[in-house]
């Protein structure tokens, strides 16, 4: 079936986002997220796109973006292939880390942009990750509040106020405000399973306590930390919660 075409956008910018593949995490430590926003820098100075925003999630990416001086499709290409590159390099693994293409949908005009902005900012708020979206590390939100490294806060706080404190003040307000925004989705919701339920499964297959995992032999180990993953709805954090191990000791396995 054929691919349908993108909506132009008469602003040149977009909301775009991008998941792994199986839904599966693309950011498993600290270091990805940071290459990856460090990534982002680079094709900023040889792209020339504007970011107004963004959002790492676990599984997931959200970008608020004009394009540059190039079609945005290529630019997402060369952002895409040379994180895939590394983080391929990072954990031994090959082949793809995306799902399909990225997806956009056009933002064209500045009540939907700031729609957007504030959908993005709060995503790690509504995936339960924070109580505040000011303590997530891996959005812009705070590049507006203390110092701006890849996003032009100018542009955005000009829509609050032409004096900048106020201005900060004002955009702090409006993206800490309890909402509706709907904007386009990423993914389905996800399933997930409780501690107790994945302790059982283990329990009944396994006759071990997950608790004391670390004091079985490495091949259990291992054995065991393979079959984790294949429950559906555990999450490499939840599982590194009930063993013990690392996230990265756990995607390796």
């Amino acid at each position: 079936m054929p691919r349908s075409a993108r909506i132009k956008s008469g602003t040149n910018i977009y909301h775009v986002m991008i998941r792994g593949i199986n839904q599966q995490n693309i950011f498993v430590e600290d270091e990805d997220n940071e290459k990856f926003i460090a990534t982002l820098a680079k094709y900023q100075k040889e792209c020339e796109y504007e970011l107004y925003a963004y959002c790492l999630m676990g599984n997931h990416i959200h970008l608020l973006i004009r394009e540059g001086n190039e079609a945005l499709g290529n630019t997402m290409k060369r952002i895409g292939a040379s994180y895939v590159y590394w983080y391929n390099w990072q954990y031994g693994r090959k082949g793809h880390l995306f799902q399909d293409r990225y997806k956009s949908e056009p933002v064209q005009d500045d009540t939907y942009f700031l729609t957007v902005l504030r959908y993005i900012h709060q995503n790690p708020l509504r995936a339960g990750l924070v109580k505040n979206i000011d303590e997530y590390r891996w959005s812009s939100f705070s590049e507006y509040i203390e110092e701006a490294r890849l996003v032009n806060t100018d542009y955005v706080l000009a829509m609050f106020s032409k004096d900048r404190k106020t201005a900060v003040n004002k955009f702090k307000e409006f993206n800490m405000a309890i909402n509706d925004d709907k904007c386009l989705e990423i993914t389905p919701q996800r399933k997930t399973i409780s501690d107790k339920e994945i302790r059982q499964l283990v329990l009944e297959k396994y006759n071990i306590d997950l608790a004391v995992l670390h004091n079985e032999d490495p091949k259990t180990q291992i054995e065991v930390l393979k079959y984790l993953k294949k429950i559906e709805g555990s999450s490499l954090r939840q599982l590194s919660r009930l063993t013990g191990f690392t996230v990265n000791k756990i995607y390796r396995a």
